[in-house]
């Protein structure tokens, strides 16, 4: 009985676990199943080994087991809580605690702008990843670690995912960029583009975007001053490069948004422009038409002592006038043409 007991509580459904590998340096992970996931953490045989669990924490069980089976700060506990989730990495209690925001997985599109969070908490031989949806970057390390790449390190998993996290990011702003240069071409090509909402969308996505995934500086500038010293010099170097690198795509985010807004105020003064001419247009038909309506309103008055109605050249003094009349008004109204 206490036999089938012990078996249930291993079993990942009953506490989130969606799937869990076991590294060795220079060899391939082993995908293991929670029962031996437990008694690694329960039982470490050997030194070199270390874990990566992956847990889904819309499971109402996770975090109740993680706290009774994990040893992790509280601060990660803190963190799946709290309101800021800007993405992080910062020294918490000899453990690295890293806050990831991550485009969320859609079978139906390879490119998503929704974003998800990812939280991570990575020992010297455990490193731990929780979530609440499927995320891109999370499901390409895991395709990484069943291809047979080898892992030295847990926080060598950490940096694989922050560089899985800016390829995917680096996809989003080569498909905006292809949608940029099209509404570009179309402007150029004196076509203006009727896709302003479309770029106003973009604009909108890249901003938040930056907003979520940019790291945080501080923390990180404070973990690569004073690491833990269970980190290896290389992991360290690696993760310096993989910060620069995700900085560089994080800039290209921010110049394409900048390129976003000016093709806005170019389509925008181009749109001011037409406008300004169709007003230029109405106001010439107006002026052009004000003294033949006034003369005419005149004259269609049902009154006596109408001017040159005994004159048989009446007729066309009138048609003088109001040519006259009409000349001075067209010039008038081009003339303020270059106003326009």
């Amino acid at each position: 009985m206490n036999h089938s007991i012990d078996q249930s509580h291993r079993d990942p459904d009953l506490f989130g676990l969606l799937y869990g590998f076991s590294f060795r340096p220079g060899e391939r992970g082993r995908e293991i199943d929670s029962a031996r996931a437990l008694q690694c953490l329960q039982q470490p045989n050997d030194s070199d080994e270390f874990l990566w669990l992956h847990l889904n924490l819309a499971h109402a069980a996770c975090e109740r087991w993680m706290k009774s089976h994990l040893d992790l700060p509280e601060e990660f506990f803190e963190a799946l809580h709290e309101g800021s989730r800007s993405t992080r990495i910062e020294h918490v209690d000899s453990a690295l605690l890293a806050v990831v925001n991550d485009v969320v997985f859609n079978l139906s599109s390879m490119v998503s702008s929704d974003v998800s969070t990812l939280w991570v908490c990575v020992r010297s031989r455990l490193i731990i990843s929780a979530r609440l949806q499927p995320l891109h970057s999370v499901d390409k390390l895991r395709s990484s670690v069943k291809a047979g790449e080898c892992f030295r390190s847990p926080l060598e998993l950490l940096v694989h995912l922050l560089r899985d996290q800016g390829e995917v990011l680096t996809q989003i702003v080569r498909k905006t960029s292809l949608s940029v240069d099209q509404v570009e071409d179309e402007l150029l090509s004196s076509r203006l583009s009727t896709n302003r909402a479309e770029l106003g969308a973009n604009r909108r996505v890249l901003v938040r975007l930056q907003r979520l995934l940019a790291l945080e500086p501080g923390s990180l500038l404070r973990l690569l001053n004073r690491p833990p010293m269970w980190l290896q010099k290389e992991d360290v170097k690696e993760l310096r490069k993989s910060t620069e690198e995700f900085a560089l795509i994080i800039n290209d985010l921010t110049a394409l948004g900048e390129r976003i807004k000016l093709l806005q105020e170019e389509i925008a003064a181009n749109i001011n422009e037409q406008t300004n001419r169709t007003l230029f247009t109405l106001t010439v038909v107006t002026v052009l038409a004000l003294p033949i309506n006034i003369i005419a309103g005149f004259f269609g008055m049902n009154v006596g002592g109408i001017p040159l109605a005994g004159d048989p050249e009446g007729f066309w003094i009138l048609v003088a006038l109001v040519a006259t009349f009409t000349v001075i008004a067209g010039r008038w109204a081009f003339r303020k043409q270059q106003d326009y």
